[in-house]
């Protein structure tokens, strides 16, 4: 056997062994914890630049790469992050904003009010990511010396400043000079999109040091943190994407992996709650998990067949058998959030119910020429149960289901398209700020083509009403139009509401505290994995 051959033979060898390494051997693997790094797993990859991302892995980035003007609290509310005041007008048009002075960017440059004004303007112009926050609200921003800013909405917009957790402060002289002069954006080149693929521009707690696509992030400590660090916050994190269950288990085994993601399923989280040293921690985050129906195309354009589906399906189901210990969602919106109504009962599992609806649908009698297409990213494990619970209760009112499920970056593809997504889609959704209108605008027309909107709503009755509910500043008055287009949506069904979702992750508690197992989480996407709110201590890791 040549070389090739016996290195071959050894790779899959180690492979083999990998997966059947017995639990037993995971529970007492005895190996040492030697520094200060947190290794977690999420959604891969994610993107560095603000101005384009917004999913899990990305909002995890930006909480710990980049610092922002406040920054959200556990009860919903904000304290200044960046700003040191923060004075908004009587009618909620102007916000004049003090920033703190000596904040540093972690190439030592000082952050200043110019770099606010650009890194608002650049998300507008790029209009990716969060920019939908911005983009029809903000009217004007401009700076009057180095630590005032004065931003000018177009029209009240009552939770604006919870959304300012989304503006992530880019260091403008950075940036502008990693430009592409050949992009989309005139002067502005193309606004260093391209570098910050792999680079970041920020003034956070930690600082990228090396990012590599096919692999992982690497952050390390910026030493010049203006809010300074505890001296036990970790050193580094290190990102990786992987969500396959034998290796979440064997790096945790071996402590190579000190944070697993959220996507396991029941039978991984009870494999790795067995490994020494290593639990789980459970909160509610404000995400909210459902089954997005595609209303423009056949048979779900029928708000008929919507409703059926929605009364066929087994909460039950999903509750015990998927998310033990979870709470029903009936709504748009998570409880945790405030401006909910806890008084809305939304659909329960009625065979009797879908059938009447079924009935006056236009596909009553056709459904052998319509089946449903029910999608979801091939990475989330526990998703492949709820799409064989929704195929089985969909089968007993006659409709048939096709699983059809996709690799992550492929279902974002499709979904870019009214014709090319799924009827269904399983997708979590995680609050962009903490207050209800981040679930509630996430069905305004705007939002359609993204992984955030696949029903494809586009009702300008609606839009009007969210704007409407947005645009109120008093803050009763605001979440009393929010209920009412709860009801409306529930109505029309664009979507099936699961689950509140009960966040999972396994951790290593032996030498790893995190402070969201210990007190209630943030209801923000992406600052629940906030490094400075954990401490670790390699030395309690025990042989």
């Amino acid at each position: 056997m040549n070389k090739r051959g016996k290195l071959f033979v050894i790779v899959i060898a180690i492979i083999v062994v990998s997966f059947l390494i017995p639990e037993a051997n995971l529970a007492y693997a005895k190996v040492v914890k030697r520094d200060k790094s947190v290794v977690f797993s999420a959604v891969w990859p994610p993107q560095l630049d603000p101005a384009v991302g917004q999913g899990f892995g990305s909002a995890i980035c930006y909480a710990n790469i980049y610092d922002s003007i406040i920054f959200p609290q556990s009860d919903g509310t904000t304290t200044n992050h960046l700003a040191e005041n923060i004075i908004v007008s009587a009618d909620g048009l102007v916000y004049d904003i003090t920033l703190k002075k000596g904040v540093k960017f972690h190439n030592g440059d000082e952050l200043q009010a110019e770099d606010v004004v650009f890194s608002m303007n650049r998300i507008k112009t790029i209009g990716e990511g969060f920019g939908y926050l911005f983009i029809p609200t903000v009217k004007a921003i401009s700076s009057d010396g180095p630590y005032q800013v004065k931003i000018e909405l177009n029209k009240a917009f009552g939770p604006f400043l919870a959304t300012l957790v989304n503006l992530y402060i880019l260091n403008e002289d950075q940036v502008m000079a990693h430009i592409n002069p050949d992009g989309l954006y005139g002067e502005f080149g193309d606004y260093g999109k391209e570098w910050l693929i792999t680079n970041d521009a920020g003034s956070g707690p930690y600082m990228v040091t090396e990012m590599r696509i096919q692999e992982h992030l690497i952050a390390e400590r910026f030493v010049d943190y203006w809010a300074g660090f505890d001296a036990n916050n970790p050193d580094k994190f290190i990102f990786i994407g992987t969500a396959e269950p034998v290796t979440i288990r064997v790096m945790m085994g071996k402590r190579e992996l000190e944070i697993s993601d959220q996507w396991q399923s029941e039978e991984s989280f009870g494999a790795l709650d067995k490994i020494k040293g290593v639990d789980l921690v459970k909160f509610l985050s404000g995400s909210t998990l459902g089954i997005q129906l595609n209303t423009k195309r056949a048979p779900t354009d029928d708000v008929h067949v919507r409703r059926a589906l929605a009364y066929i399906m087994d909460y039950e189901g999903i509750i015990k058998g998927v998310y033990p210990g979870a709470s029903r969602l009936v709504s748009p919106v998570s409880l945790l959030m405030p401006g909910s109504d806890p008084t809305i009962v939304g659909y329960d599992t009625n065979l009797a119910k879908a059938e009447a609806e079924l009935k006056l649908s236009k596909y009553y009698g056709k459904f052998d020429e319509y089946p449903v297409d029910i999608c979801w990213a091939a990475e989330w494990v526990t998703a492949d149960k709820m799409a064989l619970l929704f195929q089985a209760s969909a089968a007993k009112i006659g409709v048939k289901v096709n699983i059809a499920k996709q690799p992550w970056a492929k279902m974002i593809s499709d979904v870019s398209n009214m014709e090319t997504t799924a009827h269904a889609n399983i997708l979590t959704i995680g609050p962009h700020y903490g207050e209800a209108g981040t679930f509630i605008s996430r069905y305004l027309s705007s939002s359609c083509g993204t992984w955030e909107q696949t029903e494809w709503l586009q009702d300008p009755e609606i839009d009007q009403m969210i704007y409407d509910a947005l645009g109120t500043v008093d803050d009763k008055e605001r979440y009393k139009k929010y209920s009412i287009i709860e009801h409306k949506i529930l109505d029309i069904c664009p979507t099936i509401f699961l689950v509140d979702v009960l966040e999972k992750h396994a951790y290593q508690a032996e030498y790893l505290e995190w402070g969201v197992a210990k007190s209630k989480a943030i209801p923000v996407q992406g600052y629940n994995i906030y490094m400075r709110d954990m401490k670790i201590f390699p030395e309690r890791a025990k042989k």
